[in-house]
This record gives structure tokens, sequence and C-alpha cells, in this order.
């Protein structure tokens, strides 16, 4: 899919994607039925690519069987109607590989691959583990960039290296800083997506392609929106679209608890599938959970 500014790089997994939450029953287990029951509404709400397994997904605590079948279950859910990017990052360069030919396996139409983290590799032995990812599948890939939690950057120079691979299509950008990324813009065919909620717009009219959402979990609709109202033409009415977004994007993501937490509280509070998060994750309290609906009513009543 691609959008209508000239400058723009294609989207290769689409504009609107969804970081989607991981739904596990009463008792932990993971649970298909509601994960299939959720990419469904996503994708019938705007989201035409679903990330799943990604931190959202909380893969630091599913088993690698638990990702081929939420692959797979999403798949037989959504069909063709939506990409689905499969979150195989780890620390192990073994472990990714192994991964990736799993997602590959159960249907997944590209990749998700953080940067390896708590090791710090420097940046050669980085390229190194992207490049041997993308070498052992044939699915197009996308560099996850989030050095607030891995430790480790994807520097400018770096991406502009790997951006040669015909496999390394994308970004996943969470590195707040601007320059680097238009740095990149400028000189790749790397399709860059938003990974901060808050940055939907400003990287949209820099050249992204899309973003993949966190709060989309909740309000698929909304985020769509701005992305097209953009594309049309109506560059004020994307920004009043973001920035009314303001107070849900800074209650689920800047509130000193996970976007995970928030995602499953703010849906269970909703009668949507989410379940409870796994250890060392703990839910929200009541407070929190009223709070979140109270944002939520707001941004969706308001015109």
């Amino acid at each position: 899919m691609t959008t209508t500014t000239s400058a723009r790089t294609a989207a290769p997994f689409g504009r609107s994607l969804c970081a989607m939450i991981t739904p596990f029953t009463a008792e932990g287990a993971l649970d298909l039925d509601g994960a299939q029951g959720l990419a469904e509404r996503l994708v019938s709400q705007g989201c035409d690519g679903l990330v799943l397994s990604g931190t959202t997904g909380e893969s630091p605590t599913t088993t690698d069987a638990e990702k081929s079948a939420l692959v797979w279950a999403v798949r037989e859910a959504v069909g063709g109607r939506a990409s689905i990017v499969a979150g195989v990052g780890t620390a192990d360069t073994r472990h990714t590989v192994e991964l990736a030919l799993e997602a590959e396996k159960a249907g997944a139409d590209g990749l998700l691959v953080v940067t390896p983290y708590y090791s710090r590799p420097p940046q050669d032995a980085v390229e190194a583990h992207f490049r041997e990812i993308a070498d052992a599948s044939g699915l197009p890939l996308a560099l996850y960039d989030i050095p607030g939690r891995t430790g480790t950057r994807i520097e400018p120079d770096t991406m502009i290296r790997l951006a040669e691979h015909p496999r390394i299509v994308a970004v996943k950008d969470c590195a707040y800083d601007l320059l680097g990324t238009q740095k990149v813009l400028a000189r790749t065919e790397l399709a860059y997506y938003a990974g901060c909620d808050e940055h939907v717009l400003a990287l949209y009219a820099s050249g992204a392609s899309g973003y993949v959402s966190t709060v989309s979990n909740v309000t698929p609709r909304h985020f769509r929106a701005i992305l097209d109202a953009f594309d049309a033409g109506d560059t004020a009415g994307a920004a009043h679209l973001q920035q009314r977004a303001v107070l849900l994007v800074e209650s689920m993501m800047s509130s000193g608890l996970p976007g995970t937490v928030t995602a499953k509280a703010l849906l269970g509070a909703l009668g949507l599938p989410a379940g409870p998060v796994r250890p060392p994750l703990r839910p929200a309290d009541r407070g929190t959970v009223d709070g979140l609906l109270a944002v939520y009513e707001e941004l969706v009543s308001a015109r």
C-alpha cells in the first residue's frame, strides 16, 4: 500500500499497525479465541496490520510454541485482510533465527526484530545480528530501534548500511531522535513506522510510512483517522486528532505503568479480550482503571 505523498516510501505492511496485546484466560493461559476476536475487531476498525508478540504482546513471558500458535490463530481470523508481523527478537541471535523460521511457517508476512538487549553489542555486532536473521528467512524484516529498553541504539549509519539488504525493509522507530530518523529517511528506502503514539503525526509528516501503535488496541479508528486526514490534505484536522489523543496516550504510555498493563486494563474494562498480564508485570489497580476509562470515554465522545 502506498500513500498519496510522493516523498513517502511505500508501506510494506500497511500504514496503520496495532501492536496487539496477547489475550490470556483468567488462569493465565493463552486465549486463542480471544486473540482471534480482538484481531477481527482491530482489522474491522481500521488496522491494516497487526504486530504480534512485540513488547505489548508480552513476548518476554510467552513461549516459542505460544508465539507460533498466536500467528496461526490470527492468520485464520483475518485471512488476507491485514498483514501479520511477528515479533521474534531476542538477545540471542540463534534463538531469534529459530523464531523467525517458525513465524514464517505459521503464516506471518513479516518479522519485527528488536536490537539484542542487555548484552549491549557494538554496532558491527548489531549489524551482523540483523543480517544473519534477514538471511535466514524469506520474510521481510523490520528493525525495532528502542534503546530505552534494549540499552543499545541502532545508529543511523548502521541503519543506512542495513538498508542495502533486500529483506530489511522497515524500522519501528522508538529512538526519540528526529534528526537521526530524517537522516535515514533521506538516504534509504526504509519504511519508517512511528513506534511512539505521540509521534504518529510528526513522523508521518516527515515521510514515515505509518505507525505501530499500542493505544490502537482500544482506539484503532482514531489513529487511522489521523493518517487519513493528513493524506486528504487536511493537516489542521490531522493535528486536531493527534492533539485530542494526547490525554489517552499520556494515561496509557506515560503513567508509570507499561503500555501492556494499561491496554489490557482498559480492554478488560470495555469487555474486550485481554485477561491478566503475566508476572513480573502486575495488573492496574481500580483507581487506574477508572481513570483510563474516563479519559477513553472523553476521547470517543468528542466530536
